[in-house]
């Protein structure tokens, strides 16, 4: 079996996103590894290619006035697709804030091999943490996914969608099957500075100018009080993040007792937490019986 992995990142530097720990975590798993690589106001490129021999990286320049759904991502997203090698069964996605942990390295595989030769399996679908403020907490209200696409065929006919969270093929939703691992997402976990800064880059790709200064701000640090809920991480982070996580040089405290939700929100998290049914889920993927 054959599997490539592939990603994009701009500017990681500057926005501190943690692109090494992210493909550090799919290498072992992977023969080669694709990056596209923007052209970066820092050394971006550098650090990518200091990871490991196995990364290739194609270069390339985003088309800032893609601002509509954020289809720079997706675009970038398919250029390091489209340069994964066609002889491989199986492409890992991993974007620059996401990291695998290498306790769901074997159930990766095992998933891989099993469906490798069935074609009416055209996606691995993952499940996902999503970390806020600091490492210690999960944001864990509904607006969060619980669920994506982070392994496909390497077919031309398959497209990253809209905003580069999940895939179609040919415009369909993909049939997948689920894997036993979790995607850790620490895409809200930065210093308020660079947090706030982020926001103030990433929503151009969104929304014109006076709209992101409306939403953003500008103030000098991102206020993280605004987030619905969190709960406590209890479990373990990827070894790849050891570094990161010693690094940590902002303090935040959170009371995991206070839920800023409306009183349908407050039911319909009842009732998830209750059945594990997400009333009104968006799915990007259909599941294959």
């Amino acid at each position: 079996m054959k599997v490539s992995g592939f990603s994009f990142i701009r500017n990681a530097e500057k926005f501190d996103y943690p692109i090494v720990e992210a493909l550090q975590s799919i290498l072992p798993l992977c023969d080669e590894v694709v990056v596209a690589v923007g052209k970066s106001e820092d050394n971006t490129r550098d650090l990518v290619a200091a990871v490991s021999p196995k990364i290739r990286i194609v270069d390339t320049e985003w088309n800032d006035e893609l601002r509509e759904g954020g289809r720079v991502l997706a675009e970038e997203t398919n250029k390091a697709l489209d340069a994964v090698s066609p002889e491989s069964d199986w492409a890992l996605y991993i974007q620059g804030d996401e990291v695998l942990h290498e306790k769901d390295h074997p159930a990766i595989l095992e998933a891989m091999q099993r469906w490798k030769d069935d074609p009416g399996v055209e996606g691995l679908l993952f499940n996902y943490r999503h970390f806020y403020g600091s490492y210690d907490y999960l944001a864990d209200s509904r607006r969060w996914y619980r669920r994506e696409i982070r392994a496909v065929r390497p077919d031309r006919a398959i497209r990253s969608y809209r905003d580069a969270q999940g895939f179609r093929k040919n415009g369909q939703k993909l049939w997948v099957k689920p894997v036993n691992a979790t995607v850790h997402h620490y895409g809200w976990v930065k210093d308020p500075r660079h947090q706030q800064a982020k926001q103030q880059e990433f929503n151009k790709l969104w929304h014109p100018d006076h709209k992101v200064k409306e939403m953003v701000g500008e103030a000098e640090t991102f206020d993280y009080s605004g987030v619905e809920s969190l709960s406590l991480f209890k479990g373990t982070h990827p070894e790849v993040m050891t570094g990161r996580l010693k690094r940590l040089n902002w303090k935040l405290t959170f009371d995991t007792n206070r839920k800023n939700l409306s009183t349908k929100e407050r039911f319909l998290q009842w009732l998830e937490n209750l059945t594990g049914w997400r009333v009104g889920e968006y799915r990007n993927y259909r599941v294959r019986g």
